[in-house]
């Protein structure tokens, strides 16, 4: 299946691989779609779209295992307070429903950040920005594609 974020990995020339899972509506953790697309949950990275007060609307992208860091996040962002989006926020502001969010052909080009612990890793995962399909690729291709800063930006729950 060809999403538009797919279709900006080709047109950049980055290998990827996709991996397609059964959708549970009721359950969109990312430590179900970890499970289901056979890979631990700190190797499937989910993005969130969060507000700050100063330079406006940015996507954090964290491992699955683990809960933003709002303080972190504020700190590299140049902000000095931030907040996560609401639900209803979430399509209009990036184009993708809750469970399809991704950093790659978002609505507007927000500023990326993407925790440290992407490079950890020869492969991680993110939405394809569709519920039911991930993206596998190097970490440095995606931090890359989608001009990311990376920080320490998440913390265990």
């Amino acid at each position: 299946m060809k999403t538009n974020a797919v279709r900006i990995l080709d047109s950049a020339g980055i290998s990827y691989s996709l991996r397609e899972y059964e959708v549970d509506p009721d359950d969109l953790s990312a430590e179900t779609v970890a499970a289901k697309v056979g890979l631990p949950a700190e190797q499937v990275f989910k993005t969130l779209v969060v507000h700050g007060d100063r330079n406006g609307v940015c996507l954090a992208v964290i491992p699955g295992n683990t809960e933003l860091d709002l303080k972190a996040l504020a700190k590299l962002s140049g902000n000095r307070k931030m907040e996560l989006a609401s639900l209803k926020e979430v399509l209009p502001l990036t184009g993708y429903i809750r469970g399809g969010v991704t950093a790659l052909a978002c609505k507007k080009d927000y500023p990326v950040y993407v925790d440290e612990t992407a490079i950890l890793f020869d492969l991680i995962t993110v939405s394809a920005g569709v519920r039911g399909t991930q993206i596998l690729l190097k970490p440095e291709d995606y931090i890359r594609v989608v001009q990311a800063t990376t920080g320490e930006i998440a913390q265990t729950r």
